[in-house]
């Protein structure tokens, strides 16, 4: 039964990861080859609890969703999703706290989407500061609401991520 929460949950977060950008775009922020869509880090954050795997696939729907609505070179970098979502899933896993957590995939998302622009033909200053320090910022600001909306899920309506079986030791 536990296995068949975390892959519900996980399906939810998938969906909502696609929906995202297809429903909030007007929370949009274009600057050449960055954009930042407020919240749109959300579902992959709470997904982390789940365990690497569910996050990497709520990673995938990430980049399906940016697929549909914005240009290639934003969909390569969605597609980075699914590695932070593993990387921070493993740590979660491993007992790391959530802020930590999102500390420590901070500079590894950004310099995973510096590396998917770099074959659009971008120059090293966009890649480098627009794109990878524009993610970093991006990353800390849906990490903060990430964290606001599980403390909210936990209390409210009583969905402890934290102990679901892929988030304990």
């Amino acid at each position: 039964m536990k296995n068949l929460k975390t892959l519900t949950y996980a399906a939810a977060l998938t969906a909502l990861a696609i929906v995202i950008p297809l429903a909030f775009g007007f929370l949009k922020i274009q600057a050449g080859p960055f954009s930042a869509t407020l919240a749109s880090h959300v579902p992959l954050f709470i997904a982390m609890f789940l365990g690497p795997v569910p996050a990497a696939m709520v990673g995938l729907g990430s980049a399906m969703g940016f697929l549909v609505t914005a240009p290639m070179v934003i969909a390569f970098r969605a597609f980075m999703h699914t590695f932070v979502g593993l990387v921070g899933g493993y740590f979660i896993k491993k007992g790391v706290s959530f802020k930590k957590v999102v500390l420590i995939t901070a500079p590894i998302h950004g310099i995973l989407e510096a590396i998917a622009v770099i074959p659009f033909g971008f120059t090293l200053y966009k890649i480098l500061m627009v794109v990878g320090i524009g993610t970093i910022l991006h990353h800390l600001v849906d990490g903060v609401i990430a964290f606001s909306f599980v403390k909210i899920l936990s209390k409210n309506l009583k969905i402890n991520l934290e102990s679901m079986p892929s988030a304990s030791k």
